[in-house]
């Protein structure tokens, strides 16, 4: 980091600390420095700082643990702000907005899948089903993985990122869904990932988008509710 030289200091130092995190050089997980640390490495008064680190706090990337420090919680203000969007957003919009993103990264998964993808698609599909009738909480977490491995096989990094902030909502909707429903809907999840496989980009988007027209339907005299109604 280098000594801060320009007119809006606050805006300056927070932009360096935003840009450290960002870079992976505090982890999430990790303490960022002290006040004072930071202070020199800024060469900025403390009150700068302490400003500076609020207004990370603020937007969610940092949190202040009372005698311990502040600790990086997330990589990035704008994800942080989505997912709280998302988790307050109507069942309607989320739906769809999963159908169009689901839709097209299965597109993209047929075309850009590699070996190490294919293996992981395959592992949670038979995972999912096998533990369908036994352990039913483990295979809702398979089924959210599998869709998150396809979205991951599409290989767009801005997709997966928008995807993880979904992450809360869409394992809600699926417990719900499951719950009020009981399909598990095995043939239409192997489809998925057979056109995947064997590299169909249309095929894959025609598998992917068959699971939301019953879903999207579902969610039309829904749509002053922000809690969630159905999934897959």
């Amino acid at each position: 980091m280098e000594p801060v030289r320009r007119h809006s200091l606050i805006t300056q130092v927070t932009d360096q600390l935003r840009q450290e995190i960002s870079r992976g050089v505090w982890p999430v997980g990790s303490r960022i420095p002290t006040e004072p640390e930071l202070c020199e490495r800024t060469g900025t008064g403390r009150n700068t700082v302490r400003e500076a680190v609020q207004a990370l706090v603020h937007a969610g990337m940092v949190e202040r643990r009372q005698g311990s420090g502040t600790y990086v919680v997330a990589t990035s203000d704008v994800g942080t702000a989505l997912g709280k969007y998302f988790a307050a957003a109507r069942d309607r919009d989320v739906v769809e907005l999963r159908r169009a993103l689901d839709t097209t990264a299965a597109s993209l998964a047929a075309e850009r899948r590699d070996r190490s993808d294919i293996a992981v698609l395959e592992e949670l599909l038979a995972r999912r089903r096998v533990l369908w009738e036994t352990d039913l909480p483990a295979a809702l977490d398979a089924d959210v993985a599998l869709h998150r491995a396809i979205v991951a096989a599409s290989h767009n990094e801005v997709y997966l990122e928008v995807y993880d902030r979904l992450l809360p909502t869409i394992e809600q909707t699926i417990v719900h869904h499951v719950s009020s429903t009981g399909v598990a809907l095995h043939d239409e999840h192997a489809a998925l990932v057979r056109a995947i496989v064997d590299g169909r980009p249309d095929r894959a988007a025609e598998a992917a988008r068959c699971f939301f027209t019953e879903l999207v339907g579902s969610t039309q005299n829904d749509v002053g509710e922000s809690g969630p109604t159905e999934s897959i």
